[in-house]
């Protein structure tokens, strides 16, 4: 037998018809799968926690900044915003929850800021007879995040938040506009960030 009918009785038209089966099947799952293939992998290096995409920075800019008090700090770049709606005082210890745009890196940030009282805080949320206390240190974005994150469904079950300064305790956020201008202004963070 010759070197060529070696190889031609290998492939007979039986296999050949398999190879061409497994294939096309392999092509088309390869195919379909791809249309589902929503997660996809960040090598970037970047933490996409904060980023916000250039239609949400714009629908916040024009339609919803309208509600708040803007500051523009130059000196590092950044847009800040705290609601219009919150409570303005002098004497009393708040606690002001500020949205911070940095358009340099196309991120937005959440900032706790005290006001009349200085870090560490110690907040006490009670509802229904449970009661919660946090303690918040001045930090980082993700920290300050995942601390807004504990207080969310405190503030969305209308919740009474009391601020501690020295050994006494101030309510904060009680009025209903306080509490409305709150939760718009974490609905409108989180809708900023998506």
């Amino acid at each position: 037998m010759s070197e060529r009918q070696k190889s031609n009785d290998s492939l007979s038209p039986e296999l050949i018809k398999i190879l061409k089966i497994f294939g096309l099947i392999s092509l088309g799952l390869v195919v379909l799968l791809s249309f589902f293939n929503t997660k996809r992998a960040n090598n970037s290096g970047d933490d996409l926690t904060f980023r916000m995409s250039s239609s949400n920075r714009l629908y916040f800019l024009n339609v919803r900044a309208i509600k708040y008090d803007r500051e523009s700090r130059s000196d590092a770049g950044m847009l800040l915003f705290r609601h219009g709606k919150r409570e303005v005082s002098d004497i009393n210890p708040s606690l002001d929850i500020v949205i911070i745009l940095n358009s340099q890196k196309d991120e937005a940030y959440l900032y706790l800021e005290p006001v009349n009282i200085d870090w560490p805080l110690e907040i006490r949320a009670s509802l229904e007879g449970k009661q919660e206390k946090f303690h918040l240190q001045n930090t980082n974005n993700s920290e300050s995040l995942a601390y807004v994150r504990k207080l969310q469904p405190w503030i969305a079950a209308d919740a009474k938040f009391e601020i501690k300064k020295d050994t006494a305790w101030t309510s904060i956020w009680s009025k209903p506009k306080e509490n409305e201008a709150l939760k718009t202004t974490l609905e409108d963070y989180f809708r900023l960030i998506n």
